[in-house]
């Protein structure tokens, strides 16, 4: 397991706050009140260790397989229906939607190979990440990504605690399936908006793990 470059800042940040906040306790009142000082240092070491936790990049085997998409993060299948897209592709698609808790890995990946055609950011609300809403209100970035005659639109959405959404790349770049595509912070969802006539290989409410889970096949 490796801790991801989004997370260098963020971990040094929450050290020297808790590290500020546990000397006084220490220094004036474990004399007196001991089990305070105590308890303050066990609760400083569980937020920092979520902290490091959130930023983790877990060593997995990746599913590479041009036929097939793959899930682009890890999370709960929350949705799965047709829609009517009205960004980019103004028709039906196949939308599929994962949910990221603040305890899933948060690294989004490219579900596959292609080249990046449509990338856009939206400023928006902060709408829970369930609420339906969310796909097309919250702040959130866009990508379409095209591998012959197929398009397929990413989606990072930000949700009532994600407030930054990173991502890295770059119109009319190739990308391989499985690489990074950005990183949100402190949980939401990720959009995939499909050909109407994909086949998938997921269920609603199923967890899946970005990178591995098969979605579906182009």
């Amino acid at each position: 397991m490796t801790i991801h470059r989004e997370g260098y800042a963020s971990i040094l940040l929450t050290a020297i706050i808790l590290t500020l906040l546990n000397i006084p306790s220490w220094l004036y009142l474990s004399d007196t009140y001991l089990w305070i000082s105590i308890l303050i240092l066990i609760i400083s070491l569980g937020l920092f260790l979520f902290i490091v936790s959130f930023f983790r990049i877990p060593s997995r085997k990746l599913t590479l397989n041009d036929n097939l998409i793959i899930a682009p993060a890890d999370g709960k299948v929350v949705v799965i229906e047709e829609t009517v897209d009205s960004e980019y592709f103004k028709d039906k698609r196949l939308q599929v939607s994962i949910f990221m808790s603040p305890a899933n890995v948060h690294v989004n990946r490219n579900p596959i190979s292609g080249q990046v055609i449509y990338n856009q950011y939206h400023k928006g609300k902060y709408l829970v990440a369930w609420d339906p809403k969310s796909s097309t209100e919250n702040e959130r970035h866009s990508v379409v990504l095209k591998r012959e005659n197929k398009e397929i639109l990413v989606k990072q959405i930000a949700g009532a605690l994600a407030k930054r959404i990173v991502n890295y790349l770059k119109n009319g770049e190739q990308v391989k399936q499985g690489e990074e595509m950005g990183f949100i912070k402190f949980g939401s969802r990720v959009d995939l908006l499909l050909p109407i006539d994909t086949k998938l290989n997921i269920q609603l409410n199923e967890k899946v793990k970005g990178g591995v889970t098969v979605i579906g096949s182009l």
